[in-house]
């Protein structure tokens, strides 16, 4: 029998009641929820090597725990010789399960491992409510051997939420725990 991920259970017992709290609704349907989280690996250098694709699919499934999916190329590209139809990324879509564990992995386990961080931007919102996070190196998460993936890679995140105000998804992601800088008169608002 599966348990239900920590973030999940803490979502329902004290997020979703102080969501409605500080909103001041009622209706559970109306307050913001997490809806996806998309974890997506461009690989530029599979072009010229195809085993930088094939080691890129294999952290990305390693670190989701799901397979994920070849993403190709949109348009030809003659300078970085680029065909239409060539394999460049993948992608994994979480829902569910899954999208809690990660986020609570990332939250945890990634972010306090990345070198000099200073929080997440505030202000990396969409305009629609989703949040987009950027990681430069894959190996801060423990479950990649550093001796097996060597080649430096990074990774674009992207949690969709149901609200439509980035002021509620990001009161949203603070409850949940995201590690976003302060608005103060050092940080700027980019």
């Amino acid at each position: 029998m599966k348990t239900t991920p920590r973030l999940q259970k803490r979502y329902a017992s004290e997020i979703l009641p102080a969501l409605g709290e500080s909103f001041g609704r009622t209706n559970r349907l109306s307050l913001p929820r997490l809806e996806k989280i998309v974890v997506n690996m461009g690989v530029g250098a599979a072009i010229g090597e195809k085993k930088c694709l094939e080691e890129a699919l294999d952290a990305l499934r390693l670190i989701t725990g799901q397979k994920p999916i070849v993403t190709l190329a949109r348009q030809s590209i003659a300078g970085f010789k680029l065909r239409e139809g060539m394999a460049i990324g993948c992608k994994v879509t979480l829902r569910g399960r899954r999208m809690y564990e990660f986020l609570d992995r990332l939250i945890s386990l990634a972010l306090p491992r990345v070198r000099d961080f200073r929080g997440l931007n505030p202000g990396a919102f969409d305009g629609h409510g989703n949040y987009n996070l950027g990681l430069t190196e894959q190996l801060v998460f423990p479950e990649l051997n550093p001796d097996k993936y060597t080649r430096a890679q990074g990774m674009n995140i992207t949690i969709v939420t149901s609200t439509e105000s980035n002021d509620e998804a990001r009161e949203l992601l603070r409850r949940f725990g995201m590690p976003l800088r302060t608005e103060g008169p050092s940080a700027t608002n980019n």
